[in-house]
């Protein structure tokens, strides 16, 4: 109805996710920018959280509609709460094949001769799990194992999980997903916009369907709007809908705040209002971390934008991580830093020594079986034996203090660059 009284070509506020109608706000951004680097690495998992109506959805639609079809294999599954059998069941229908029977080892053995099939035709596989907050923890212990398929050394598979808040609590939480956590190569919350970023979001979503200035808005319109819907796109999308509605009603050219309040009353009294009303926590500010009501940090032990250490328990020396950036000051960040590289160095120092001593048992061990010593050599084949595994877990503690300190790093830079680390340091 209204969408012909302001000449416009279709609905700008439809709820169903749309990638054509794609805004990129600052959090959107950022969204985008972990679901690139993880989608590149071809492999893990890549998990992307937000409340209700943040635009999950549409942000992976926008990305999908990106990629070559010819390069890329994507099945999406919309989870209910699914065990470990029925995921796999899904999983196959969503890549489209038919399974002999029920039994879980048929799905599993289609699986995996499509996913070899589709490797070497060069096409990557990536599986999307929309609502993952719905699955039991043996259903995304499936997840996981489908994640093992390997062709040679190169994994066949990547899974995208779609959640809501309470599923990166899970995810943080649960003992049982340990390895699954290990797995996760990117992560990220997905916030609500800005104030700022309200008024160019209307008219976006306006000007992809030919708006060209009727109805206008009153500036006040969007504070208001904020105001209401704490930023999150959807609840802006449904307030929107009734003013425009309104308006077409009303024939009205202009949408001021009166309207506004207008449409407010009338979806609390039909008791839409308590769907799209902004929930007490939005209120806190989407870099916050949540508080336990004492002041203090809750559980989770970085703020909602940091990147995949959310989920790594990182083993053995650990780097100190903040629970708030934005706490940090100076010299809190350069002794970050500094404690991250001194703790790689002496990983480094270990791992040389550990070289050192290996290269000395080869030359024992090649010297004894010259001499035709064979009880010595058996005793320094085992100590090689012994100091091979010794380098090898020396050189993986390496590599995840190298996570630790690259995650670390972008950290500070996210701190840095929201303008908090300036106003600090100066």
């Amino acid at each position: 109805m209204f969408d012909d009284f302001y000449g416009l070509q279709a609905r700008p506020f439809q709820l169903t996710p749309d990638p054509a109608f794609y805004f990129e706000s600052a959090t959107h951004r950022k969204a985008l920018s972990y679901l690139g680097y993880g989608l590149a690495q071809g492999e893990g998992f890549v998990v992307i959280t937000g409340e209700v109506g943040s635009g999950k959805s549409t942000l992976v639609a926008y990305l999908m509609a990106t990629i070559d079809p010819s390069r890329m294999s994507a099945a999406t599954v919309v989870t209910s709460a699914l065990d470990g059998e029925e995921i796999v069941h899904v999983v196959a229908q969503a890549f489209g094949l038919q399974v002999a029977g029920h039994d879980k080892a048929s799905a599993l053995g289609a699986i995996e001769a499509y996913l070899h099939e589709e490797a070497r035709a060069g096409r990557r596989c990536l599986l999307i799990v929309d609502e993952a907050q719905n699955l039991s923890i043996g259903a995304l212990e499936e997840l996981r194992m489908l994640s093992n398929f390997q062709l040679g050394s190169h994994p066949l598979l990547q899974t995208l999980l779609l959640g809501q808040p309470e599923f990166r609590d899970v995810l943080m939480e649960s003992r049982q997903l340990e390895q699954l956590r290990q797995r996760v190569i990117a992560a990220h919350h997905l916030g609500a916009m800005q104030p700022k970023e309200v008024q160019s979001y209307i008219e976006h979503r306006m000007s992809c369907v030919g708006w060209s200035g009727n109805p206008s808005f009153d500036q006040r319109v969007f504070a208001e709007i904020y105001e209401a819907t704490g930023g999150i796109p959807r609840r802006i999308n449904q307030i929107v809908n009734r003013l425009l509605l309104l308006g077409a009603v009303d024939e009205r050219t202009r949408i001021d705040g009166a309207m506004v309040h207008q449409v407010l009353d009338e979806m609390n009294d039909d008791g839409s209002l308590a769907l799209v009303t902004r929930k007490p926590e939005a209120a806190q500010g989407v870099n916050e971390a949540p508080s336990d009501g004492d002041g203090s940090a809750s559980g989770t032990s970085v703020s909602v934008d940091a990147p995949t250490a959310a989920f790594a328990e990182q083993p053995q020396a650990q780097v100190a991580q903040p629970a708030n950036p934005d706490a940090l000051d100076s010299a809190a960040a350069t002794a970050l830093i500094e404690s991250a590289l001194s703790d790689r160095d002496s990983r480094i120092a270990e791992l040389q020594d550990a070289v050192i001593e290996l290269a000395a048992a080869v030359d024992a061990r090649d010297a004894a079986a010259q001499n035709g010593e064979a009880e010595q050599i058996a005793d320094l084949q085992a100590q090689l034996s012994e100091v091979s595994d010794h380098a090898a877990k020396l050189e993986a503690r390496l590599g995840e203090q190298e996570r630790t300190l690259r995650h670390t790093l972008t950290m500070l830079i996210e701190w840095i660059e929201s303008g908090e680390g300036q106003r600090a340091a100066a």
